[in-house]
């Protein structure tokens, strides 16, 4: 099922809307926005320009205002703009309402996200996550699809006296369609269900090695680490969730076997139904004993990244786990020169990588390193790092096996 995609075969062009809150100032709103270009972007549509509105909170009926709403729907129909994007998901009602003004094609950023997902999904198990999140996602809008129809029957209804017990073919066939939805998501869930149990059973056949999962923020360069440590062809591009799929690899550095998996991207307001429709993905992370949580340092956010990944490994359960900080893209890392006549105050702009490198160790001492997967800048010292803390684990759960690896780093230092 790909009801939200956006059409592959010429690329529509979209404008993007957010507001300005007390709890999201324009700094963060402008964050905001550059990602849902992103993500419009690579759902294959270009992006013509934003608008932005400040407001207490989101309008009930109509999410911006009248006149800023009457503002887009001018720009909507000068320029023939394919669709209009929301940067919050929509209620039913708003959606509803926000069609009727604009009269184009309306997505928010859940819809958004969907499309993405049904884009890059390549397996059984994927497309069945998403077709879930899907369906959960639609129904409640329903009703909207058969608007046109509702007053068809409405004024057959009236026709006859306003009878409430005649109802007309819109209403009818929202009740099928709801029917036959609700049946969809059961039986999706149960597909669900099997699947968990394969995969459940998967890795509990892997054996007992030490398993080390890859958790970040999304486009953060995790499955171009995958590929430098398992030596593998992981598909790794500058786009959005460009892994959806859980790879597991087996890995060997110097000696020592562990198991490393690859998940899915986080992001910031992901959609509760995509979380719980890819738990099964995020066993790996569940069942993880060691978490690399990569991150991207030349990200002007990379701090507010973090507390995202945290906040999702919180909901899943997965807080507290043994993990290492790996900053990666140093060498796409960025700061801005203070004069020295500058009296104001410095921000993170400002700080060097030295400083921040400073920082972040003198904070987490040797659970964290700073790198670069595509230049391959110090890989052997995250190796080395990732070897120790495995071995660490490896010998808590094997302590007779401690003396091979003690054996093997005495011959190393000669």
């Amino acid at each position: 099922m790909k009801e939200f995609i956006i059409s592959e075969s010429q690329a529509e062009t979209a404008v993007l809307v957010a507001l300005i809150t007390p709890e999201q100032d324009e700094r963060k709103t402008k964050e905001y926005l550059d990602e849902l270009a992103f993500l419009a972007e690579t759902a294959g549509a270009v992006v013509e320009r934003s608008f932005t509105q400040r407001a207490d909170q989101a309008h009930s009926v109509t999410y911006v205002g009248k006149g800023k709403l009457e503002e887009i729907r001018a720009y909507v129909e000068e320029h023939e703009t394919g669709m209009v994007i929301f940067d919050d998901e929509l209620s039913p009602k708003q959606l509803r309402n926000i069609e009727a003004a604009l009269h184009t094609k309306i997505l928010d950023r859940t819809s958004l996200i969907l499309d993405i997902f049904a884009m890059r999904a390549q397996t059984a198990h994927a497309k069945t996550q998403v077709e879930l999140a899907q369906y959960q996602y639609m129904l409640p809008r329903l009703k909207r699809l058969w608007t046109h129809l509702e007053r068809q029957g409405g004024g057959a209804g009236g026709a006859r006296g306003g009878s409430v017990g005649l109802r007309g073919p819109g209403e009818t066939q929202l009740e099928m369609d709801r029917r036959i939805i609700l049946h969809r998501i059961s039986l999706l869930k149960a597909r669900l269900i099997d699947i968990d149990k394969q995969k459940a059973t998967q890795r509990g056949s892997r054996g007992r090695m030490i398993r080390v999962a890859l958790v970040g923020y999304t486009n953060v360069g995790k499955s171009t680490l995958m590929n430098l440590l398992a030596k593998s062809e992981v598909f790794a591009e500058n786009k959005l969730f460009a892994t959806l799929d859980t790879t597991v690899r087996k890995v060997i550095i110097d000696n020592l076997p562990f198991l490393l998996s690859d998940t899915v991207g986080f992001i910031r307001k992901l959609p509760t139904d995509l979380v719980e429709s890819f738990k099964s993905t995020l066993d790996e992370v569940r069942e993880a004993d060691l978490l690399l949580h990569v991150i991207d340092i030349s990200h002007p956010a990379f701090e507010e990244q973090i507390e995202v990944v945290n906040k999702t490994l919180a909901d899943i359960s997965s807080s507290g786990k043994p993990s290492i900080l790996i900053f990666n893209k140093i060498d796409a890392y960025s700061h801005v020169e203070k004069a020295a006549d500058d009296l104001t105050p410095r921000t993170k702009e400002n700080i060097t990588l030295e400083e921040l490198m400073h920082t972040w160790m003198a904070k987490l001492h040797d659970n964290c390193i700073f790198i670069s997967a595509r230049e391959r800048a110090h890989i052997d010292e995250m190796k080395q790092l990732v070897y120790r803390r495995v071995r660490e684990l490896h010998v808590q759960r094997f302590p007779y096996n401690d003396f091979l690896y003690q054996t093997y780093d005495d011959t190393a230092e000669e």
